[in-house]
């Protein structure tokens, strides 16, 4: 076996215990995928992600993400939890404030931003597109949502590495007492290839201008605690019908509090129209594992 540098962190939390948790295994090189994959349902966490050299010109580092089932292409919070990580065993080094990512979708930059002591980390995403928009009473989403009050926006399928429904409800309020009906939203799934369905509604709460519920019908059924990925697909549908909260094309979400979690998410949209997903991260553990 061979000793290896681990570690597990809270990601998109202001402080610990209230984001999305993460395992990273550096000094990854010589694990096949079997062990990996065995590593991720061990750790039991949404994902894990392992840490090895860059395999293209110009990249930081080499990414690979699994869940406890199967290896993911790309989700947000274990980008930014991996790249707190590669900062704090000093595996990389930001050059003009950026982080490239190589993994299974591509180069991806990630922005690294230090004031007042605090970092925050964002990566931006690959480009979001709409599969569909249509009406509430569409025959295989509406079991999903009946009851809902929605919001101005119509619902639409969007495709983003991972496909998700994007749904408005009318205040939040209303979102955060959604009850949601597991089977209705795993059909809608599977029927659709969708990860399941992702309810926003607007807020004046302080600190935040938008909360979210991600309702995952994939596989197992859940709700997640923070995702950045359907964070940056919900971005790029309210962009494109010029619907973004905040100002600046800049904006703050809230998620994960139904599920004992209070998760803070900064969107942002650049000149280019790329979505950049990110936020604070929190170590919680950093030691070893033999492997």
């Amino acid at each position: 076996m061979t000793t290896r540098r681990f570690l597990q962190l809270d990601v998109f939390a202001p402080r610990p215990g209230t984001g999305n948790p993460l395992a990273v295994v550096l000094d990854a090189d010589g694990l096949d995928d079997a062990a990996m994959q065995a590593i991720a349902r061990w750790t039991r966490l949404p994902e894990t992600t392992f840490i090895s050299a860059p395999t293209v010109p110009g990249a930081s580092y080499r990414i690979r993400m699994f869940a406890p089932q199967k290896e993911v292409p790309f989700a947000g919070h274990p980008s930014v939890g991996s790249a707190h990580a590669v900062l704090e065993a000093g595996l990389a080094t930001p050059v003009d404030g950026q982080l490239i990512q190589d993994g299974i979708a591509g180069p991806l930059p990630l922005r690294i931003h230090t004031q007042d002591g605090v970092r925050t980390i964002a990566i931006r995403t690959p480009r979001a597109s709409v599969a569909e928009v249509v009406t509430a009473d569409d025959a295989r989403l509406q079991p999903a949502i009946h009851g809902w009050p929605l919001g101005e926006l119509p619902p639409a399928l969007m495709e983003g590495g991972r496909r998700w429904w994007v749904v408005e409800v009318a205040d939040e309020a209303s979102l955060r007492g959604l009850a949601p009906d597991w089977e209705a939203i795993a059909t809608l799934a599977e029927a659709t290839g969708a990860m399941g369905v992702f309810a926003y509604a607007r807020s004046s709460g302080e600190g935040y201008q938008l909360v979210v519920r991600a309702f995952v019908g994939n596989g197992r059924r859940f709700e997640d605690a923070a995702s950045g990925a359907a964070n940056a697909v919900l971005a790029a549908w309210l962009d494109e019908r010029g619907a973004l909260p905040g100002s600046g094309k800049r904006y703050t979400v809230s998620q994960g509090r139904e599920v004992g979690h209070d998760a803070l998410l900064e969107l942002s949209i650049d000149d280019h129209g790329e979505v950049w997903s990110g936020g604070q991260v929190q170590t919680v553990i950093q030691g070893t594992i033999d492997w």
